[in-house]
């Protein structure tokens, strides 16, 4: 039987290697940048236009699956209890039943995809890592469309909850691929950590 090898990962931070300690450091490192990435948005309703896709999509590449998605968690907890963490400086349990729930349900999922894929040396190549960030990007949008949808109908998700996001998941894909392939050939991850 032959095993099939992958790539080699990019994972910088090589969080995998760390100690627990370093790990919860990473953790609340983590949130406060996703933290952070919320409150850059463009209003629109229902769903408003943040950086938080891109904060979770690099949060897995740079994390690995199992911490980037432990790391998103953290961040949905935090909002859960009320701390200002979401869009506009929110954070309540009723975010997690409205309009924008689906949308925060998937983001530990992409988190744990883009990771999965990075750990497979898919985010060495900045084209790729490019289609690895847009892949997530697109996943956010189906799941938190399918909410929508079962709360407004398909035709009010896709004009509100998924059209007017593509060109925002492009540029952001591109942006996080392009952070990705400068951290790679700066080295600068492995310098600090």
């Amino acid at each position: 039987m032959t095993q099939t090898t992958f790539p080699a990962a990019f994972v910088p931070l090589r969080l995998a290697e760390r100690s627990i300690a370093f790990k919860a450091l990473a953790v609340l490192i983590g949130t406060a940048f996703l933290a952070v990435s919320s409150w850059i948005e463009v209003p629109m309703f229902p769903v408003p236009v943040t950086m938080q896709t891109f904060a979770v999509t690099m949060v897995g590449a740079l994390y690995g699956w199992r911490l980037g998605g432990l790391t998103v968690l953290a961040w949905l907890g935090e909002a859960m209890i009320g701390m200002p963490v979401l869009a506009g400086g929110a954070g309540s349990l009723l975010y997690f039943a409205g309009p924008t729930a689906g949308y925060l349900a998937a983001f530990p999922v992409v988190a744990a995809a883009v990771g999965f894929l990075a750990e497979r040396g898919l985010t060495r190549n900045p084209f790729v890592s490019a289609a690895v960030m847009l892949a997530g990007n697109l996943l956010c949008l189906v799941l938190g469309a399918s909410w929508l949808a079962h709360l407004f109908g398909i035709d009010a998700a896709w004009a509100s909850g998924v059209a007017p996001f593509l060109t925002g998941a492009v540029l952001k894909s591109a942006l996080a691929a392009a952070a990705i392939e400068m951290l790679r050939r700066s080295g600068i991850a492995a310098r600090l950590f």
